[in-house]
């Protein structure tokens, strides 16, 4: 196992060190800095603000080639195993509206469908296997909304289904039995996992549907150009290598269980979420390739918003509260330049003049001197006190267009699976994800025997018991 290896271990003697040294020390030296700082695909990377040194990093490039992570990225690379898009050109979707609905609660059905015609709306039901319990009931709940409005103007039932449903999956039969057009099926490989497809007819499906072929090539592109960075590019100058190394060394080396998403672009509204899914689908897991119980730390709580709405809500608890290591990502170029007389500087300036500040915020902190030296009263010095020493990497890219999105849903995954080869686990599987399945199937049988048969709840713990009587004894 990886921890057994001597590099593993000199890690952990290594972290033992630098748990007692403050960031204010090691950003004193200029030498360090600059070497935690690189340009890759026009993107700056700069991982000063991390808890290591020159060090540290020889050390984690040391269990990379313990792991043999370049062997095994060539391997998955080789096939041996195997969002939403709202921030880019707007001016090509003029004339469409593009929605998404994944959760099966009825209000988000109202919402994907407010103001819609069913003449003029096309349905794109994304599935694998075309049997997940909650999508195929959106697809059935959707199916109906047209059918019963088209029959009435005169169309047929499959003719209704037919030229306004679409669907991406590896389940053909399925699809057709549900009357989707054989022809209007968009397949891909039936080993792609959901939360890595965004680059399969998954994403692009919906993507070209509302902007074109020529931004969706262009997101692809920038993809593409990720996955050869990664496979080319020696790791100590490799962006997503550099990421997953600080991960595993942030999560099993230093203790920290969580990890923060702060895009300072509103367009990424929906990044974080997207990695949540990317990084903990993937790598929470508590055994090994070998069905192993891991002996260490491994996977992140991943969470975020964008800035400046974060600042006011969660970064509290990020300043003065559990260390929560950060990423910082920003743009040079605003989508929406806005310039008011008057103001000293542009909105974006504004924006990312809280992008550079953070990091350092959080890096030094204020000490007690600093509030001494500020005149503030000794009663509110411990309340005022900062500790700092907080982590972060900070991204900065030139803009936010297709190209760069490609790149960066990319060098995310990329991290991940970098993180989990290092971990020893499977980054591809999702067994976490089948045991509520199971049990839900079992709540909606006795749900359905309840309502339609007035049968009592059995089957059950007295928890779940009490809680189902009390659903089903309810009248609205």
């Amino acid at each position: 196992m990886i921890n057994d290896t001597p590099a593993w271990k000199a890690l952990a003697e290594h972290a033992a060190e630098i748990k007692s040294t403050h960031l204010r020390e090691l950003l004193a030296d200029d030498a360090r800095n600059s070497a935690m700082r690189t340009e890759q695909q026009g993107i700056y990377l700069d991982f000063s603000r991390q808890n290591a040194t020159s060090k540290t990093l020889d050390l984690l490039f040391e269990l990379a080639e313990t792991a043999e992570l370049k062997k095994k990225l060539q391997a998955i690379a080789s096939g041996e195993h195997a969002l939403r898009h709202e921030s880019v050109a707007k001016a090509a979707a003029e004339g469409r509206n593009l929605r998404f609905l994944a959760n099966v609660d009825p209000v988000d059905v109202a919402r994907a469908t407010s103001g819609l015609n069913p003449e003029e709306t096309l349905v794109v039901v994304v599935s694998k296997t075309f049997t997940t319990a909650e999508t195929m009931l959106n697809a059935r709940t959707l199916r109906k909304w047209l059918v019963d409005d088209l029959t009435k103007k005169g169309s047929s039932e499959a003719d209704a289904v037919s030229k306004h449903m679409v669907a991406a999956s590896s389940a053909v039969p399925l699809v057709q039995e549900f009357g989707i057009d054989r022809a209007n099926i968009f397949g891909f490989w039936d080993w792609v996992g959901g939360r890595y497809s965004v680059t399969s007819a998954v994403g692009i499906l919906p993507l070209a549907l509302q902007y074109g072929f020529d931004i969706s090539e262009k997101f692809l592109a920038g993809a593409h150009a990720m996955d050869k960075h990664l496979l080319e590019t020696p790791l100590r100058n490799n962006l997503p290598v550099i990421m997953g190394l600080l991960g595993v060394w942030n999560s099993s080396f230093l203790g920290h269980s969580s990890r923060a998403l702060l895009p300072y672009s509103q367009a990424l509204l929906r990044f974080a979420a997207h990695i949540q899914q990317v990084d903990m689908e993937s790598n929470g897991k508590r055994v090994t390739l070998e069905g192993v119980d891991l002996p260490f730390q491994a996977g992140e709580v991943n969470f975020g918003e964008p800035g400046t709405n974060g600042q006011h809500s969660f970064y509290q608890l990020i300043h003065q509260g559990r260390v929560v290591p950060c990423d910082f990502l920003g743009f040079c170029e605003s989508q929406n330049p806005v310039q008011l007389a008057g103001e000293p500087v542009s909105n974006h300036d504004e924006l990312m003049s809280n992008f550079f500040a953070q990091p350092d915020a959080l890096a030094r902190g204020k000490s007690i001197e600093d509030l001494k030296a500020e005149g503030v009263p000794e009663k509110l010095q411990n309340h005022k006190l900062f500790p700092g020493n907080r982590p972060s990497i900070s991204l900065l890219f030139k803009k936010l267009d297709a190209y760069s999105t490609g790149q960066l849903l990319a060098l995310y995954e990329h991290r991940t699976v970098v993180q989990g080869a290092i971990w020893g686990i499977n980054s591809f599987d999702q067994w976490g994800v089948e045991l509520g399945k199971v049990l839900a199937k079992q709540v909606r049988t006795q749900l359905n025997a309840s309502r339609t048969e007035n049968a009592p709840v059995k089957g059950f713990n007295s928890a779940t018991t009490s809680m189902l009587e009390a659903y089903l004894a309810y009248k609205a």
